[in-house]
């Protein structure tokens, strides 16, 4: 079993690699290529008038979406690896590998168990497969888990289902052997979130501030109305057809 004061520092290690990549993410974005994917005419539609509430919208929606793959990767991942004692696993589809003599378990690290729909679930079986053809001169038990960081999965056994899913509380004391793992990470977080909120309050309000100007700059009338027309033209226009370039042949 871990002990508290290294999992506590493995945690504060995490949570501070995941700032640095929202502040990355946040700091890089540019307005226009989130515009082309929003929906100009629910905003027109919910009555927003303010330049700086639609790109506050867009800024808040897109790094909720974005939060979730960052803190899988900077933060769940790793956590599995450190806690379960595993290594990087070299396949494709498989983010922890633990071997012993007799077992090879192989263990695909996902978020909440509702992003993982049944497309992505079909190509991690072949993933499995894959890697279980590999294995098979080891002749050792496979034993691929997907495995979710936090939910609630009921286990189906199935005879055609050779692999096993577990979430929440069961995956976190399936990997390290501790019930209480998974409240464990949320303890020892402590007041880690708090000391890196500035400097991310402070990226996310330049970008605010920068996104609100260009907005006001290129989608508003010189009295500061919205320029509604030019936004949805901007978002929604038929794209332009460039005529293909020829090549001069030389002599």
């Amino acid at each position: 079993m871990i002990a508290p004061e290294n999992l506590e520092a493995k945690i504060s290690e995490l949570l501070s690699d995941f700032y640095k990549r929202r502040i990355e993410k946040i700091s890089g974005l540019k307005l226009k290529d989130t515009l082309k994917r929003k929906n100009p005419y629910l905003y027109r539609a919910v009555g927003i008038q303010k330049a700086s509430q639609i790109v506050e919208e867009i800024l808040i929606a897109y790094m909720s979406s974005s939060d979730e793959g960052i803190f899988g990767d900077a933060f769940f991942e790793p956590l599995a690896k450190f806690a379960s004692g595993g290594v990087v696993s070299p396949s494709p589809g498989v983010d922890v590998a633990i071997e012993t003599d007799s077992k090879y378990t192989a263990i695909a690290v996902k978020s909440g168990t509702s992003v993982f729909n049944s497309q992505s679930k079909a190509k991690q079986i072949l993933e499995f497969q894959h890697l279980q053809r590999r294995l098979q001169k080891l002749q050792k038990q496979f034993d691929p888990i997907i495995g979710f960081s936090y939910g609630n999965k009921q286990q189906r056994i199935q005879s055609t289902a050779f692999y096993r899913e577990l979430a929440g509380q069961a995956f976190w004391a399936e990997i390290t052997g501790d019930e209480d793992f998974y409240l464990k990470i949320i303890q020892l977080m402590k007041n880690k979130p708090s000391e890196h909120l500035p400097e991310y309050r402070m990226a996310f309000d330049s970008a605010l501030n920068r996104f609100t100007k260009e907005f006001i700059d290129d989608f508003c009338f010189e009295n500061g109305i919205i320029n509604w027309e030019k936004l949805v033209k901007f978002n929604s226009g038929r794209p332009e057809v460039k005529a293909p370039t020829k090549k001069i042949k030389k002599t």
